[in-house]
């Protein structure tokens, strides 16, 4: 149920729900929803509409929360919400660069994230919205500070296969410049996603001051 609430809450900020400076880093439409649920796959074709009102959807699935901007830090918003009156943080960015393989290939915008739900005791969790349909049963990879941490992945999102190694890929994120996403659609094409992590630090301490309890 957590993996509902938390992708309505993302479809909630990348809608709608940005600050002036942060939209302005991620001003296209909301990625489509990594999870299976089908009440967060609405949400989702409702938010990625321009023209559509996506706050009643995104309202309902996340138990009437919406994500609150609490800091902007270089390329990473960090932001708070309380659906059914349990707090969650993240910190959220889009790609400095993406490339896919053949190219100009279409998308929907990436996104990576790093959350906290102090409720479930979850401190940190990275995941990754990609953008497209991923190969099923396929595997991609985050690099980061010389390390290479595989990711499972489903629909079009991308978890630790390990968790054991997130805490370590937390903190190489915190004292590297930029994290490479790597993947493989459904049609087959290779994408790659370089995200700067300018700030993700910053950020990052602030969810955990904001999100203590």
């Amino acid at each position: 149920m957590w993996r509902v609430l938390f992708l309505a809450l993302m479809i909630g900020v990348t809608a709608w729900g940005l600050s002036d400076s942060a939209r302005a880093q991620t001003a296209q439409p909301a990625p489509k929803t990594a999870a299976k649920p089908a009440a967060a796959k609405t949400a989702a074709k409702t938010a990625a509409k321009p023209e559509g009102k996506p706050a009643a959807s995104t309202a309902a699935v996340a138990g009437g929360a919406e994500p609150t901007l609490i800091g902007q830090f270089g390329t990473w918003g960090a932001y708070s919400a309380a659906p059914n009156g349990k707090k969650v943080c993240f910190a959220l960015a889009k790609p400095s660069s993406s490339k896919t393989n053949p190219p100009n290939r279409p998308r929907d915008p990436a996104y990576a994230f790093v959350s906290t739900r102090p409720a479930e005791k979850v401190n940190n969790e990275v995941s990754v919205m990609i953008g497209y349909a991923l190969k099923p049963g396929s595997e991609s990879t985050i690099e980061v500070g010389g390390a290479s941490f595989a990711m499972y992945t489903q629909g079009d999102g991308l978890w630790i296969k390990n968790a054991a190694e997130e805490e370590r890929m937390v903190e190489a994120m915190r004292k590297s410049a930029d994290l490479v996403v790597k993947g493989v659609s459904a049609k087959g094409t290779e994408t790659t996603d370089t995200f700067s992590l300018k700030g993700l630090a910053q950020a990052l301490d602030k969810i955990a001051q904001d999100c203590r309890h």
